[in-house]
């Protein structure tokens, strides 16, 4: 079985004043998702702010998701770092808290070869028996896992189940799916592209925009599951205001701000990740009135 199908939300980590970690916030918005058709939580990602947290913290956020969730639905927990050594020990934490699988992305800034993502993804595997999805977003860590690549991994390791496929390059993401004999548990991350990579074998999405409006997200794959790809198509056209002004500044500072602005109180940013530049928080403001009908905060 796939580690999920359907809308697993990039959650964000909500804070405090003092910006530490707001568990009691965190529990609300764990269960809001599980109210509101979220099909899996991914916990300390890009979107949870997870390069300032601190291991401990990280560790700490992981734990807590899973014991919110309850086993109601999968968590996958963010595991990556640019040291193959803590990525291991992240991700055994993460099998020890008792999460479902571990999301791991390339290492960032190393700039690794294809050689190195190879043994440092080997090594991941070879430490833990949670199931692997490789994340994939060259324009973040400056490093692009070719489809070879992923093949090798897929092949070679049978905990390296899936990826997020965060390119932007469909013809990529293609010939990956073709070199993984169609196999690979394929999510797409990138919010504006879900109803194309479910076409190619897609399994579902892990979102941003699901912060926000997780039932449209779910509702969205699941028109696609259920043969009624028209109305996939449109409501992935209806989003794409919406997922364009999430990601008008870097992420996660839109959709944090975005759901401070719903009345979510989840807190401030940590530095380096700053307020939104007045202009472009106006142009969040318009697309959030503009797709009100499918918010549920």
């Amino acid at each position: 079985m796939p580690v999920f199908t359907g809308s697993g939300v990039a959650v964000i980590t909500p804070m405090n004043e003092d910006q530490t970690v707001n568990y009691s916030k965190l529990e609300e918005l764990i269960n809001y998702h599980i109210d509101h058709g979220t099909d899996a939580i991914i916990i300390t990602g890009t979107t949870g702010e997870s390069p300032t947290l601190s291991e401990e913290e990280h560790k700490d956020v992981i734990r807590a998701a899973v014991d919110f969730t309850a086993g109601r639905i999968p968590v996958v927990a963010g595991t990556g770092s640019n040291s193959t050594l803590t990525a291991i020990q992240l991700t055994q934490a993460a099998e020890k808290a008792g999460a479902d699988a571990a999301l791991v992305v390339t290492p960032y800034y190393n700039k690794a070869t294809q050689k190195g993502l190879i043994e440092h993804y080997e090594a991941i595997a070879d430490a833990t028996k949670l199931p692997i999805i490789v994340y994939n977003v060259p324009s973040r860590t400056g490093t692009n896992v070719l489809p070879q690549t992923m093949a090798r991994l897929f092949h070679d390791r049978k905990n390296i189940v899936g990826l997020k496929e965060a390119t932007g390059n469909m013809s990529q993401a293609s010939e990956t799916m073709r070199l993984c004999d169609g196999k690979l548990e394929l999510y797409s991350g990138e919010d504006g592209l879900v109803v194309p990579l479910l076409s190619i074998g897609g399994l579902g999405v892990i979102s941003v925009i699901a912060n926000i409006a997780p039932q449209h997200t779910h509702d969205m794959v699941q028109a696609f599951f259920d043969g009624d790809v028209k109305r996939a198509a449109r409501m992935q056209l209806e989003s794409l205001d919406m997922v364009n002004s999430l990601f008008c500044e870097v992420n996660p500072i839109p959709v944090k701000t975005a759901m401070n602005m719903l009345g979510a109180d989840c807190g401030p940013l940590r530095a380096p990740m700053c307020q939104m530049e007045p202009e472009n928080a106006a142009r969040l403001k318009a697309s959030l009135d503009a797709f009100e009908a499918y918010i549920d905060l």
